[in-house]
């Protein structure tokens, strides 16, 4: 089995290293200075599985790889459509495409499409659901200079095929058998929908909180009025979620300590702030209050936590 990892970053670098140092294929699609240095010198990585460096092939275009099985696309959300013409070529190659971004994913909402998400369908129009597999990673990472990686907050990761009768079903069990032997701890789940919107809900509420207030995790949930500033928004994601039948009661205290649990680690989007990169705000939060309106549910607080967050990031341009 052939794999092409779309993304080198905390959680595609260290995925394509855990697979890679057990001897899959293994390949991965970066670019820049990180790029040229895993070429060079390979990708060191400390975290859950130790501290190891394995050298990985690198390419700047899918067109360097004869085939592939598996892609796994392991950009952010709001990256997808910078990539259109990688993707069209994974569609043509008749790869199957496993989604691990945070945020609500291009097959999520198909008809109509979710503007937050996939403008026009412009990702979806290219696989289909037998040709895709869902994934929920429960995996930090970030990549802390050019060629290292640091991994924390365990190995899981949830997966099933968004529909039966195509490659994405005869590929999910080699892929969670190939995970296994790399260390990590997949499973395949009956209710995906339910596993991505939980965790939905979770960073709707830290991923905002934490890159408004630039506040990591923990003083974040021990500080009152943040803490209860994360589970209005939570409440909010888990109020739309049960609109859509895709969820049922949660208690929003084990939510919040579960995610307690991943101590004071930063949230991706507080890294992006303190980099001023682009947020994955559109489908995360964007995606919330689109879909909170499709089925009459208010989402007050995600909607202004969304409103700052768009100036926050217009400011980055000035």
């Amino acid at each position: 089995m052939r794999i092409v990892v779309i993304g080198a970053g905390g959680i595609g670098g260290f995925l394509a290293s855990a697979l890679a140092r057990c001897g899959l294929d293994v390949a991965v699609l970066a670019r820049g200075p990180h790029a040229e240095a895993i070429a060079r010198s390979g990708l060191e990585v400390r975290g859950d599985l130790g501290t190891y460096t394995v050298p990985l092939r690198v390419i700047a275009d899918l067109d360097e790889l004869a085939t592939f099985d598996l892609a796994l696309l392991c950009v952010k959300g709001h990256q997808l459509a910078a990539l259109h013409g990688a993707l069209a070529h994974l569609a043509r190659s008749a790869a199957c495409v496993v989604t691990l971004q945070n945020g609500i994913p291009f097959w999520f909402a198909r008809r109509p499409p979710l503007d937050s998400v996939d403008p026009g369908a412009a990702i979806g129009s290219l696989f289909d659901d037998r040709s895709t597999i869902g994934g929920v990673v429960h995996v930090s990472g970030h990549i802390d200079r050019p060629g290292s990686a640091v991994q924390s907050g365990g190995v899981r990761y949830v997966l099933a095929p968004i529909a039966p009768g195509g490659a994405a079903e005869r590929l999910i069990d080699p892929l969670v058998q190939a995970m296994e032997r790399a260390g990590l701890a997949p499973e395949r789940s009956a209710d995906i929908r339910g596993v991505l919107w939980a965790k939905l809900a979770n960073n709707v509420g830290l991923n905002a909180v934490s890159a408004l207030t630039r506040l990591s995790i923990a003083p974040m949930l021990a500080y009152a009025p943040t803490r209860d500033l994360v589970a209005r928004a939570i409440g909010e994601t888990l109020a739309v979620g049960r609109a859509l039948g895709v969820i049922g009661e949660v208690d929003i205290e084990q939510r919040m300590a579960y995610a307690a649990r991943l101590s004071d680690v930063r949230t991706s989007m507080l890294q992006d702030v303190l980099a001023e990169r682009p947020l994955e705000i559109e489908p995360i939060l964007g995606a919330t209050v689109e879909l909170g309106a499709r089925v009459s549910t208010a989402t007050p607080t995600v909607a202004a936590l969304l409103a700052l967050l768009r100036g926050l990031q217009a400011s980055f341009a000035r």
